[in-house]
């Protein structure tokens, strides 16, 4: 296993095509020109992305007026995205990175201890990237309470 890639502020956004829920594929190359955010989760319908997931979704207008599209990311499937998002009504796009190439991209595929069981899975990771492609600034090992408060503040002083 080769080691994780640390991405810090500055850097191009690793650039991604990934299948989301209803079928289309989102490029981050398509997206230029405007702030994405994207946030990194383990796995569906688990407490902590749960919430996660309904913070975005209760925000979602205000990072639009803000000037940021919003997507979530997991190597859940779309079919599985799209039950997640029924039985929550949640309204944040939800990208499947099944493959999870994208997720070493990011250098959110790391190992996870659990109980002395060693594991590898995505670490809860934001990513703020600014409308020419380039990060500008990574949350990681994130805590879910004020998360979405402090993503949505963060995209209001770079758009200010």
């Amino acid at each position: 296993m080769t080691a994780p890639i640390d991405l810090t502020a500055g850097d191009i956004a690793p650039d991604f095509t990934l299948p989301r829920d209803g079928g289309d594929l989102v490029s981050l190359q398509d997206l230029k020109g405007q702030a994405v955010v994207l946030f990194f989760y383990p796995r569906d319908d688990t407490p902590g992305c749960t919430k996660e997931s309904i913070g975005f979704s209760e925000s979602l207008d205000a990072f639009k007026e803000s000037g940021a599209t919003v997507f979530g990311l997991s190597r859940d499937t779309v079919a599985k995205h799209e039950k997640f998002i029924a039985k929550h009504q949640l309204t944040t796009p939800l990208l499947s990175a099944a493959e999870h190439s994208t997720c070493e991209d990011y250098g959110v595929w790391v190992e996870k201890n659990m109980y002395g069981r060693k594991s590898m899975g995505i670490e809860r990771s934001t990513f703020l990237i600014d409308a020419e492609g380039k990060i500008a600034r990574i949350w990681r090992k994130v805590k879910v309470p004020g998360h979405v408060e402090d993503v949505l503040q963060a995209v209001k002083e770079m758009n200010a």
